[in-house]
């Protein structure tokens, strides 16, 4: 159980949680894959997105632009095509048309006047701005993935985050759709976790790889969230 009251600031994953990067996604790799005659359906898609970007993440940090770049490349050389220059832009290209869940910005608006909210994202910092226009609050703080040299689940990007909101552990409160990314990671250290399933009902795969973890509270949307903050 989760008694708002008690938190101070809400520190959330971007994309999948607050911007629907899955149908950005595959908004920007299916075009791809049909130009070269290749018919994977969507969870085909999200599941080797999924294991590529982690795959790649893993390795020594670079921007996540060129981490898009090389999904794109790696999709061409498991599935058997060589991409475009254009084509293995268009997937990060694609990130400042990503769109907010319906649900994103009213449930942030009610959000902030209550709590500090804060950005902790596996993106870059330009590539953060264009999805900040569409996200219409202004956030506290917003640590990157360019700005800590790593990527979630690495407990790095927390630690920088919980250093510059400078408030006790129990005073924030996590918010994130990734088990994998997010919810292992900030558990471990000691934060409180909301985990937005908002796949909850639907068969197959995301975007994600796949990891176990009990978060404090789970609920559907940014809307129950919002409302459930408010009710104390």
């Amino acid at each position: 159980m989760i008694y708002f009251n008690k938190y101070k600031a809400l520190t959330f994953d971007c994309y999948g949680t607050l911007i629907d990067w899955e149908n950005g996604i595959l908004g920007a790799l299916k075009p791809v894959l049909l130009a070269h005659n290749q018919n994977l359906n969507d969870n085909q898609i999200l599941e080797l997105f999924a294991e590529l970007e982690a795959e790649i993440q893993q390795g020594e940090y670079m921007k996540y632009r060129e981490v898009l770049k090389r999904v794109v490349k790696k999709f061409g050389e498991i599935i058997g095509f060589e991409p475009t220059n254009d084509e293995i832009n268009s997937l990060p290209d694609s990130i400042q048309y990503w769109l907010p869940f319906p649900d994103t910005v009213e449930a942030l608006k009610t959000l902030k006047q209550k709590f500090k909210l804060v950005i902790i994202s596996n993106i870059d910092d330009d590539l953060f701005a264009f999805s900040a226009k569409h996200l219409e609050v202004e956030f506290d703080e917003i640590i990157t993935a360019e700005q800590a040299k790593s990527y979630k689940p690495s407990l790095n990007n927390f630690k920088v985050a919980i250093e510059r909101i400078n408030l006790p552990l129990q005073e924030i409160l996590h918010v994130a759709a990734s088990v994998y990314h997010d919810i292992v990671a900030a558990k471990s250290l000691g934060l409180s976790t909301v985990w937005v399933n908002r796949r909850a009902g639907q068969q197959g795969t995301d975007a994600t790889v796949s990891a176990v973890s009990q978060a404090d509270l789970e609920v559907p949307d940014l809307k129950t969230l919002g409302t459930l903050s408010l009710g104390e």
